[in-house]
């Protein structure tokens, strides 16, 4: 029989894996095997773009960085990358589209909104996922020790949204209602062999979304990396891609919690290479929604 012990929710920095774009706006960054395809190329315009001087690019990092003209910001919205592709360095610039500016306001402003516990609809939430979690188990309050069975560290899980804010509450009831055969195999730790001690389920979801968050960089006045510039694509297609990641994210961390082998004390272990495979799949060519990602397989 496994075990789950609370720990506390304490945001930490996880250290990015994904290629930034520029140091103060003066180069770029070359990212390889990223390609224009069908539904993103009506958001790229590109235009050649040369190394200045090519003796700047030493030999062992001829394949990842070199030293592009200098890009041309065009109001918030346009940013410059530059890539190698067949020993030739090219520049694609992305400019936000309106469909594309709207919904990454709407998505920043998730991000800046606190749980409170007096208004009816964070309430409203909170009974929601009480009720997608446990289908007819009568909730006996907002503060119980009921809802230390779906791994909240205490009474009072309201207590545990301080780091990440209401979006994450957000993207618990998404997964449950979304993908509930997945989120209930995830909740009961039925996949694999377990740990004697477990990660707490919901607490750990409130440490991916902050991890995307920290991830996807959205809060920046200026893009610093490439997956930044793929995910604002991906809102056209989908305004719910960052609720989608988040599911990925989590079947993707509870299995290389398995294949790690891993205890509770890998906890941020686990996160970090969870946050390194998302961003890798996030680059890949074909990737143009978040269900393309390969590890969206994962969900049930």
């Amino acid at each position: 029989m496994t075990h789950s012990i609370s720990f506390s929710v304490e945001m930490s920095v996880v250290e990015s894996s994904s290629q930034e774009i520029g140091g103060g706006g003066r180069s770029c960054v070359s990212i390889s095997n990223r390609r224009t395809s069908r539904s993103s190329s009506k958001f790229l315009s590109r235009s050649s773009c040369q190394p200045q001087d090519s003796s700047t690019v030493s030999s062992s990092d001829d394949h990842d960085h070199a030293t592009c003209a200098t890009p041309t910001w065009i109001g918030k919205g346009l940013t410059c990358v530059c890539f190698k592709r067949k020993g030739a360095y090219e520049r694609i610039c992305i400019n936000l589209t309106p469909l594309q500016e709207d919904r990454l306001q709407r998505l920043k402003h998730r991000m800046k909104v606190n749980f409170d516990a007096s208004r009816a609809d964070h309430q409203g939430a909170l009974k929601a996922l009480w009720s997608a979690t446990y289908p007819g188990q009568l909730l006996h309050g907002l503060i119980s020790e009921q809802w230390k069975e779906m791994g909240w560290q205490g009474r009072d899980p309201s207590t545990d949204f301080r780091g990440a804010g209401f979006i994450s509450l957000e993207n618990l009831l998404f997964f449950a209602k979304t993908f509930p055969i997945s989120f209930q195999h995830l909740l009961n730790k039925q996949g694999g062999k377990r740990a004697t001690w477990e990660y707490p389920f919901a607490a750990a979801g409130v440490n991916i979304t902050f991890m995307i968050m920290q991830m996807l960089d959205l809060e920046s006045t200026k893009p610093r990396t490439f997956v930044r510039a793929v995910f604002i694509q991906m809102l056209s297609e989908d305004e719910w891609a960052f609720d989608l990641l988040y599911c990925v994210a989590f079947v993707v961390m509870d299995k290389q919690w398995l294949d790690k082998n891993a205890t509770y004390m890998e906890f941020n272990d686990v996160l970090k290479s969870t946050r390194a495979q998302l961003e890798r799949e996030l680059l890949l060519d074909d990737v143009l929604r978040i269900e393309d990602m390969p590890s969206y397989g994962l969900l049930l």
